[in-house]
């Protein structure tokens, strides 16, 4: 691993093995429970089930799968393997009005920290979930590839949270609505097949409606209209597309941001347990540096709104 400090984080980043080790980012595995009661490692691989049987049995079994974080012991062991190396360490976490993960890391890291005082240790509240962390976590690994020393880079990363935005739709809603991961479902209940959910990350880090689309036609133009208005120097900067079980959808959509937006490198990844368990097996959504976010999301709701009478 190259660089001055170790980036460290959970299991809702949603980056491949590949990503991970491309970019020298470690992770703190957590915990998902099947219907028939069997916990699993949330490892960020499909070893043990394929994506396909996980999400048919997701579809068919909403409320019978459970997650749970790395707890505080299980941060403390990931974290002392690094301090007891002498590395500094950054950790980033999944938005703390999502989960009780940031406590969790604080906690293990102040008893790494009795062990290790003259290690660094700085945790992140990303205010972000799934590849928004993802990002996140490629962008702090690249501020170490620059030189920048654990401080430098957790005031950066902190700063830059409440840029990263998310550009796609989710098919169905329910499993959102039951875990409060998303604002403004309830209209989109009872409505006509085909209606797509466009939803933005709002400073909390909450997927909030900002509008829709009738079809996927209409849903991939605005949601890359929508992009392209709201990314900021996109040679300078990396995209994730992410899915759940929508690989056909996200392929796509990549290839129009490549022809169209051409980023600095465009990733693709999938939704592992850990986020697929509450976000369900719809989703298909870019992730990118952006503009800030605005309260409520008050100025993307006028500008989806703008494009979508277009």
């Amino acid at each position: 691993m190259s660089g001055k400090f170790v980036v460290l984080t959970d299991p809702t980043c949603d980056l491949t093995k590949e990503i991970r080790d491309e970019y020298g980012i470690e992770f703190v595995p957590g915990h998902y429970t099947l219907p028939d009661k069997t916990e699993k490692v949330s490892d960020l691989t499909w070893d043990d089930v394929s994506r396909e049987d996980f999400y048919n049995s997701l579809r068919k079994n909403p409320l019978d799968y459970k997650t749970a974080p790395p707890n505080a012991y299980e941060f403390s062991l990931a974290l002392e393997k690094w301090a007891s190396k002498g590395c500094d360490i950054l950790v980033l976490t999944i938005s703390s009005a999502i989960s009780g993960t940031f406590g969790f890391a604080r906690a293990g890291a102040e008893t790494v920290l009795q062990k290790y005082p003259n290690v660094r240790i700085r945790c992140i509240d990303t205010l972000r979930f799934g590849p928004g962390i993802g990002l996140l976590c490629i962008m702090a690994s690249q501020l170490r590839d620059q030189g920048l020393d654990v401080e430098e880079a957790a005031s950066r990363i902190t700063d830059m949270r409440f840029n990263i935005h998310q550009s796609g739709w989710l098919d169905d809603l329910s499993f959102v609505a039951r875990t409060k991961r998303m604002n403004g479902t309830k209209a989109f209940f009872g409505t006509i097949a085909g209606i797509k959910p466009i939803g933005d990350l709002d400073p909390n880090g909450m997927t909030t409606i900002i509008g829709k689309a009738k079809g996927e036609k209409s849903a991939y133009d605005l949601c890359l209209r929508y992009l392209e208005k709201t990314i900021v120097d996109p040679k300078d900067h990396i995209i994730i597309v992410a899915h759940t079980n929508r690989e056909k959808q996200a392929m796509e959509f990549k290839s129009m941001i490549e022809e169209r937006i051409k980023p600095g490198k465009i990733l693709l990844t999938t939704v592992f347990p850990s986020c697929g368990v509450n976000i369900g097996p719809g989703l298909m959504a870019a992730y990118y540096y952006g503009k800030p976010v605005t309260q409520n999301l008050e100025e993307e709701k006028k500008l989806f709104a703008e494009l979508s009478s277009k």
